[in-house]
């Protein structure tokens, strides 16, 4: 009885210790919220796609400060490790983990970056590296992962033979709001494993009556702890309690069959074969592939035999009998089927992946008939694990054949802008270069100007800051004073005069308001220089343009090339990983199912024995003709 518990350890520790939820309150950054999307729906390649692609940019960065990642990047550094773990990419999730744990990063970050190592070494089974990474935790414990912390190393313990430790690791854990039913039931798996079937059994029977709400991974626990507790008092003869153990079971639940038929059992072993019949006859009403509904569609007429109902337990062995044979029938037909490869394609159906409860749901799709059988098989961690596989092999198989029509489309696309653009491109090279060589003598022009001012700083040159009028006046005055210039007439000396009086009204002019006037220089030359940024973004704007014209469609031949290469060889070595795989899924299933058909075969056998048995017990309880 003690290996029972230990079937269940590995599904408890995955449920209990799974990945802590991102908060995303006050997102910044787009791009990880787009990846935490893709995490939330359980799409952890496309969230890996994306936080890898984000962070390979963050990191690139001259200044990643300035980065909206930057707010979430210690958040982003853990989560990777955890999507990568999600995503069963054990050694990739452990790098990225040690890079934050050997970074200098604060203490409460080093020990969850320990913590979530340990996780990951525990569910490779790496039990040594996990009791390492978990020394490596001191000092301050980030509150939201304190109990997490001590339940994994309760399980740690348990895993490598100290139950005692454990159990002193797991009793403060009673009253953990997020731990509670799962630390009740390892706890009582302690004590079950180091001898203190009292204390196991007293420990159980609080786990399983633990209030669990609405939260289905506690109630199943508490099934299950009352499964184990209803068993082990089956065992040490303990018929009532065990059945008042198995009666807290839910009728829905994942343990309501076998607690069922444990449940009948308790009772006929206790010789209330009456009482033995309720949950028997509801067991037989149920899905007649699942092994305990087999098994108790013997139990029934036995315990009918046992009330001396003889006839009826005829009837009902007649009737299991033909049970047994039709699905000894069925069993054939799925195993053909497996060899055909229908079962791998039941498996891949879209709307199955899409399904948390596609385990189930796989009775009920048409033409597979080799699911009927398997769901045990497919509930197992080993063949979950080997199935995962084949279905992310599937899912990058469909990418990698996605991506390749892509590099057709890309073709097209990148064909199609070079048609748009090379007929254009020579007729705008054309009038940019005109622009282009007017925008260059306009510089030039600005920087004479902008040289002729700061040369005027040390050596005054009043007469360049004359008005468009001053320079007509003065050229005037100029051109009139050599007219008369040799002329003797008084008339002409009177005119010369007013000349020079007004030149020299002129030359005061200037001079006396020549720093006024350079300082507008200088001010109209600053404003100058706004037109000339504006003009320059411009010419930049172009240029970027007209380059991102050109490298839109120029250059991708090689690149795309080299990528069509290596998808062509990952696909043909996904090919031959998913022929491996499928290969092994469908062994897997062929073997369980021919264990199923000999069990069925054994169950025929017996239904044989006892329709006959019960016929002729039946006869003997008969009157005989003439008697009274």
């Amino acid at each position: 009885m003690v290996r029972a518990p230990y079937r269940l350890l590995g599904t408890v520790v995955a449920t209990a210790l799974a990945t802590t939820p991102v908060v995303a309150d006050d997102l910044r950054d787009l791009h990880f919220g787009e990846a935490l999307y893709h995490a939330y729906q359980g799409q952890f390649f496309d969230a890996l796609e994306r936080l890898d692609t984000e962070l390979g940019q963050y990191y690139g960065l001259d200044e990643p400060g300035l980065d909206s990642l930057h707010h979430h990047i210690r958040t982003a550094e853990f989560d990777v490790g955890d999507f990568e773990l999600n995503y069963r990419m054990h050694h990739r999730a452990g790098r990225a983990i040690k890079a934050v744990l050997e970074a200098n990063v604060a203490e409460d970050v080093r020990n969850e970056a320990a913590y979530r190592l340990a996780r990951i070494h525990f569910q490779k089974d790496q039990l040594d590296d996990a009791t390492h990474a978990l020394g490596r935790i001191e000092g301050t414990v980030p509150e939201p992962i304190r109990d997490d912390v001590e339940f994994l190393r309760a399980n740690i313990l348990l895993a490598t033979g100290h139950p005692r430790e454990a159990a002193e690791v797991l009793e403060p854990l009673q009253d953990s709001a997020t731990l509670a039913g799962f630390s009740a039931y390892n706890l009582g798996i302690a004590l079950l494993q180091q001898g203190d079937q009292p204390g196991a059994v007293t420990q159980l029977d609080r786990a399983g009556q633990l209030k669990a709400a609405d939260d289905p991974a506690a109630r199943a626990i508490r099934d299950k702890s009352n499964f184990v507790l209803g068993t082990l008092q089956f065992e040490s003869g303990d018929y009532v309690h065990a059945a008042q153990s198995l009666d807290r079971i839910r009728l829905e639940g994942p343990f309501s069959n076998q607690a069922l038929l444990r449940a009948g059992w308790a009772e006929s072993s206790a010789e209330r074969f009456d009482r033995a019949l309720v949950p028997w006859n509801i067991l037989v009403e149920r899905e007649p592939t699942d092994a305990a509904v087999q098994e108790a569609m013997l139990a029934v007429p036995h315990a009918y035999a046992k009330l001396d109902v003889h006839g009826r337990a005829a009837v009902l062995y007649g009737r299991a009998l033909e049970t047994y044979s039709g699905q000894i029938e069925r069993v054939d037909a799925s195993i053909e089927s497996v060899r055909d490869g229908k079962f791998l394609q039941a498996l891949v159906r879209e709307e199955i992946n899409q399904d948390k409860t596609w385990v189930v749901r796989l009775r009920s799709l048409p033409d597979a008939p080799e699911t009927y059988y398997l769901t045990e098989l497919l509930a197992s961690h080993d063949f979950q694990t080997a199935l995962q596989n084949y279905l992310d092999l599937q899912d990058l198989r469909s990418r990698l054949k996605a991506w390749q029509t892509s590099f057709d489309a890309f073709d097209d696309m990148t064909g199609l802008r070079g048609r748009y653009y090379e007929p254009l491109l020579p007729e705008v090279d054309a009038q940019f270069r005109d622009v282009d060589a007017q925008m260059r003598l306009r510089l030039e022009q600005r920087e004479h100007v902008a040289d002729r001012l700061q040369a005027m700083l040390t050596a005054p040159r009043p007469e360049y800051l004359a008005t468009t009028d001053e320079r007509v006046d003065g050229d005037r005055l100029a051109a009139l004073r050599r007219q008369l210039q040799g002329d003797d007439r008084p008339e002409a000396q009177a005119l010369l005069s007013r000349i020079e009086r007004l030149q020299g009204a002129l030359t005061w002019r200037l001079r006396t308001e020549y720093h006024d006037r350079l300082t507008q220089a200088f001010e109209h030359l600053h404003e100058l220089n706004a037109h000339v940024d504006a003009m320059n973004a411009r010419h930049q704007a172009f240029v970027r343009a007209r380059q991102a014209a050109t490298h839109s469609y120029v250059g991708y031949d090689a690149p795309v090339g080299r990528l069509r290469t290596r998808v062509a060889d990952a696909l043909q070595r996904v090919d031959i990983l998913m022929a491996r795989q499928g290969h092994l899924i469908e062994t897997a299933a062929i073997g369980q199912l021919q264990a199923r058909r000999g069990r069925l075969v054994d169950l025929q056998t017996q239904a044989r024995y006892a329709v006959a048995d019960s016929y002729d017990r039946a006869a003997r309880l008969q009157p005989v003709e003439g008697q009274p």
